[in-house]
C-alpha cells in the first residue's frame, strides 16, 4: 500500500513539472523570421493555429512590403520576470527590429499566463502608431476575444487592424478615449497657450527694473530648472539691474523640446517553434537594427 501511494504520488509530482508552462528569457525566443524572410510570428507554445499564424504572416510580410515596416508578432504561454512591457521593449531592443535609419519596428508579445497584450513601438514608429492607437485596437479587436481565450480571433483581429491603420486603409478607429485624448489636448493648447503669453508678458515688463523702474536695465545672470510638468519646464532666474545693482529674482517657463505627450505604457536567435507559412523556397530575412524607446500600450484580459 505504501509503494503505491508513493508510485502515485511521484506519478502526480511528474505531472505537475510537466503541466508547468514555461517562462520564456528573450534568448529562447525562436527568430523565425531570421529563417524565412516571409514569416513573423514566433509561437514555440502552438497557441496559436497554423492557419491562425499563416494569416498573420501573409498580412506582416505585405505590410512591410508596401510601408517597410518590421513586425514581430511573440505568443507564449509564460514569459520571464511577468513584465510584458519591459519584455516586449527588450524583444525590439535587442532583436533590433525595424530599418535602422527609421527605427521602424513594432512588436507585439501576448502571453497567456500573464494574460497581457502588449505593443512595443519603435522611436521613428511612435508618431505613426500612438500608444492612445495601440490601446484602442487592443480594446476594441483584441482584449474581448483574449479574454474568452479565443487567441486565434483576438490576434488575427488586432494585426488586422494594426495593418489597416498603419496602411491608411482604416477611415476611423475612434472609441471611447477619444474624449480622453480631446480633454488631453485642449489641456496641453491651453498650458502652451498660457507659456506664449506669459512670455510676451515678460518681454514686455520683465527688462524694468522693479526698484528704479528704468527700463531695458536688467541683466539675466543665472537660471535654474525647478520642475519639468507636461511638457513645461519652470526655471528660477535672477536678473540684475545695470543701473542700481538691484537682483530680481523670477520664474520663467518654457516649451520642453523632449517632451512626447501623455502615455498609456538585439541577439540573434535560432530555432523554428510555432506554425507559420510552410514550404519552403524562402532565404532567411534580418531585422534592420531599429532602435526602441518605450512606446506602446498594453492590456491585460
Amino acid at each position: 500500500m505504501r509503494k503505491l501511494l508513493f508510485i502515485l504520488t511521484f506519478i502526480g509530482l511528474l505531472g505537475g513539472i510537466s503541466l508547468q508552462a514555461k517562462e520564456y528569457t528573450i534568448q529562447e525566443i525562436p527568430m523565425v523570421h531570421l529563417q524565412d524572410r516571409t514569416r513573423y510570428v514566433s509561437n514555440p507554445d502552438n497557441i496559436l493555429s497554423p492557419s491562425a499564424v499563416a494569416t498573420m504572416d501573409s498580412i506582416l510580410y505585405a505590410l512591410e512590403e508596401k510601408t517597410g515596416i518590421q513586425t514581430l508578432v511573440v505568443a507564449v504561454t509564460g514569459i520571464e520576470g511577468g513584465d510584458c512591457f519591459d519584455f516586449a521593449y527588450r524583444l525590439g531592443k535587442e532583436m533590433g527590429v525595424g530599418q535602422k535609419e527609421r527605427d521602424n519596428g513594432l512588436v507585439i508579445l501576448l502571453s497567456t499566463d500573464e494574460r497581457c497584450i502588449q505593443f512595443a513601438t519603435g522611436y521613428g514608429l511612435e508618431g505613426v502608431l500612438p500608444d492612445a492607437i495601440c490601446k484602442r485596437i487592443q480594446s476594441r479587436y483584441m482584449v474581448e476575444h483574449l479574454g474568452k481565450e479565443d487567441w486565434n480571433t483576438g490576434m488575427v483581429e488586432g494585426i488586422r487592424a494594426v495593418n489597416a491603420y498603419l496602411d491608411g486603409s482604416m477611415e476611423n478607429i475612434g472609441g471611447q478615449e477619444e474624449d480622453d485624448d480631446t480633454a488631453i489636448l485642449i489641456f496641453l493648447a491651453f498650458i502652451f497657450g498660457s507659456v506664449i503669453l506669459f512670455t510676451l508678458i515678460v518681454a514686455y515688463f520683465g527688462n524694468r527694473c522693479p526698484k528704479c523702474k528704468k527700463r531695458h536695465a536688467l541683466q539675466r545672470v543665472s537660471s535654474q530648472v525647478v520642475s519639468r510638468k507636461l511638457g513645461v519646464i519652470t526655471s528660477e532666474v535672477t536678473y540684475l539691474c545695470k543701473y542700481c545693482g538691484h537682483r530680481h529674482v523670477t520664474k520663467e517657463q518654457s516649451s520642453d523640446p523632449n517632451f512626447r505627450g501623455p502615455r498609456g505604457g538585439s541577439t540573434i536567435f535560432m530555432g523554428g517553434g510555432g506554425f507559420g507559412r510552410g514550404g519552403g523556397g524562402f532565404s532567411g530575412g534580418s531585422f534592420g537594427g531599429g532602435s526602441f524607446g518605450g512606446g506602446g500600450a498594453g492590456s491585460r484580459f
